[in-house]
């Protein structure tokens, strides 16, 4: 569908073309898979934000399913994701749930703009540094915000600070609860080494040449170890009547239906306050979706439509808050889990999200006594495979640049905020690009064949002549050294000129002439002649002292008086 330059058209539809009975027992499969390890990260997130449980659930039905009818990738999965927990969880505490539900809205606007302009090439290619370095940072917010939960401490409410969390949990140290610890630490570690015992027996048994018990293992690999730590801790509360926080207790259990349709309040007051918010959480969105898109890609050699992507996510962000849903974006463990199970098309998606549902109105009493000690171990294994923390040991092997970018995002996102630790890292990365490309540009003398003319200079331009390097232009006019007689300036080196190149070079034209001396050009192409006709600068020069050669600009240089 065509309108103007809105080209809307969900990847689906193409896949469907070629779709057969093969694919689609493909799809079913990855579904089911995915909608198994979405599960239990779609309940942790929303209550690791302050939510209730539900919050997660509806995020991953809904928006699941949008981001996947209507994305423009062929496996993204779409839910609740581990990096809006620190962005959701301030907006909360500041501004309350009715707005953070109406932010959330804002930023699906947002978001389906930036796809009907065609941003998406663009938020593509943010610095890997300043990747990494957010990433990282919230991969420890998220895992400072779980030990409350994994030690049992009484704390009434955690801030959002990352000093005051630091504070808080330092106060709180002395009410550490021992079976709520012990729970956190064997489902930790339970989670950690579950598929290390899988590939070990699986090893044995391979050896001993067992070949029913290699079948079960092949079965309990397509397993994930949090729904089974989840299904122990469940059943070890239950049965035991072990008295550890759950779900029950702190939230009354999980409704078996979704919330009906409900319209947060709406004003042009609430619109002011909330845009930093909604920037913060399209912004946030737009990059984890189309990174994890654009490594989905890499994966299965597969080029998205990132622009029909960010529509996507747009229209979930915008209708999941009307269900009480979550800021909803491409989660990278759910994608990469969706690509390893054998998706075919984008209906794996969608069967993800009707599995979920199907979850919710069957058995969601079943999560009732799901153990909080025990999500918030989850919790913690994705604070840690979140994080790239191998990086900083290559931190020495990078340009001092590199380190500044990673490091102070880093430092950024945990000790301030994310919105702030983004921004200064992009002003830093412009920073740096121009003053590397200013740095490549060189001005030097100009090599001849045979001796300049008496009061003739001339010089030789290499690299691009923009705002970050004017000042090396300058210099060829300042004090009292002005040629007497001409100035050359050789130029087929010369890429690119911006409007304060063109004017510095219009400068030194017109301190030239009040000295009766000239400014003579020679082997302009491209870009700057181009900027130079359109702006009548030649014109001002003159054809005379605009030649292609050296030896032109001698020639024209010797004839003048």
């Amino acid at each position: 569908m065509s309108l103007f330059n809105l080209r809307f058209r969900p990847r689906l539809i193409d896949d469907l073309r070629s779709y057969d009975s093969t694919k689609l027992s493909r799809d079913i499969g990855a579904g089911l898979t995915v909608a198994v390890v979405a599960l239990p990260l779609a309940m942790a997130f929303a209550i690791a934000s302050g939510l209730k449980p539900e919050a997660g659930l509806f995020t991953a039905i809904i928006g699941g399913f949008l981001i996947s009818a209507l994305g423009g990738s062929r496996v993204q999965i779409g839910g609740p994701a581990g990096a809006f927990i620190v962005v959701i969880y301030g907006i909360l505490e500041r501004y309350g749930l009715a707005n953070l539900l109406l932010a959330t809205m804002f930023a699906g606007v947002l978001l389906f703009a930036m796809g009907i302009l065609r941003l998406g090439s663009l938020i593509r290619y943010m610095p890997i540094p300043i990747v990494i370095g957010f990433t990282n940072g919230i991969a420890v917010l998220i895992a400072l915000s779980q030990l409350k939960d994994f030690f049992g401490l009484k704390i009434e409410r955690m801030p959002g600070d990352f000093f005051a969390q630091i504070q808080a949990l330092s106060a709180a140290a002395h009410t550490v609860h021992l079976p709520t610890l012990a729970m956190g630490v064997a489902s930790l570690l339970l989670v950690f080494l579950w598929p290390r015992l899988l590939q070990s027996r699986a090893r044995t048994a391979h050896e001993l040449d067992r070949d029913r018990e290699r079948i079960w293992l092949r079965l309990l690999r397509g397993i994930p170890g949090t729904i089974v730590v989840l299904v122990l801790a469940t059943s070890a509360v239950s049965l035991f009547g072990l008295q550890v926080e759950t779900i029950q207790t702190r939230f009354g259990g999980v409704p078996k239906a979704l919330p009906a349709f409900a319209i947060p309040a709406f004003s042009w007051e609430l619109v002011q306050q909330l845009l930093v918010p909604a920037l913060t959480i399209a912004m946030l969105a737009a990059i984890e979706s189309l990174l994890c898109a654009r490594v989905a890609d890499s994966v299965i050699g597969d080029r998205h439509d990132p622009n029909q992507e960010l529509m996507a996510q747009g229209v979930a962000n915008l209708v999941t808050p009307f269900f009480g849903g979550l800021p909803a974006t491409g989660t990278i463990a759910r994608t990469m889990t969706n690509i390893r199970s054998g998706a075919a098309s984008p209906l794996a998606g969608i069967v993800h999200a009707l599995v979920l549902l199907l979850i919710v109105l069957v058995a969601a009493p079943l999560a009732s006594n799901i153990p909080l000690a025990a999500l918030a171990a989850v919790l913690l294994f994705v604070a840690w495979n979140m994080g790239e923390w191998h990086e900083f040991a290559r931190l020495r092997h990078f340009a001092m640049t590199y380190r500044v970018l990673m490091v102070a995002t880093f430092v950024l996102t945990v000790a301030v905020d994310l919105t702030v630790a983004v921004e200064v890292g992009l002003v830093l990365a412009c920073l740096f690009f121009i003053y590397r490309i200013s740095s490549l540009t060189t001005i030097e003398p100009l090599p001849t064949a045979q001796p300049l003319p008496d009061g003739v200079h001339a010089y030789s331009i290499f690299g691009a002549l923009f705002f970050g390097a004017v000042g090396k232009i300058e210099a060829l006019v300042e004090g009292d050294e002005l040629p007497p007689r001409a100035l050359i300036l050789e130029l087929h080196q010369l890429i690119n000129m911006d409007a304060t190149g063109l004017d510095a070079l219009d400068d030194i034209h017109r301190a030239l002439a009040r000295k009766e001396s000239h400014l003579i050009l020679c082997g302009l192409a491209g870009q700057p002649l181009s900027i130079m006709q359109r702006s009548g600068f030649l014109q001002r020069l003159g054809a005379e002292n605009c030649v292609d050669t050296v030896e032109q600009a001698m020639a024209r240089a010797a004839s003048l008086p």
